[in-house]
């Protein structure tokens, strides 16, 4: 399992958090996505599938850019991030 980190998902609009696998070979955009896809389809539709959404780091409030890969920055196992819809 070198090529995917386990890491806690907050997402306080749902007030709920989710332990996941993420690729370390993706770029954070491309996470994002997967995992907006997820929790809609997890959450029955009541998540809003569309709009903009920050991957934030909780504990240095980092927010992470749409172009960097996952291994290039501190995301490692055990790191907690926020999901958070911009508007």
């Amino acid at each position: 399992m070198n090529n995917k980190v386990l890491i806690k998902l907050i997402v306080p609009e749902l007030d709920t958090n989710y332990d996941i696998f993420i690729p370390v070979n993706e770029l954070v955009w491309k996470i994002k996505k997967l995992i907006v896809k997820c929790i809609y389809d997890l959450t029955e539709g009541s998540f809003p599938l569309k709009g903009n959404y920050l991957l934030i780091n909780k504990d240095t409030s980092y927010i992470y850019k749409n172009n960097e890969l996952i291994r290039t920055n501190d995301i490692k196992n055990a790191t907690e991030l926020v999901l958070i819809s911009c508007k």
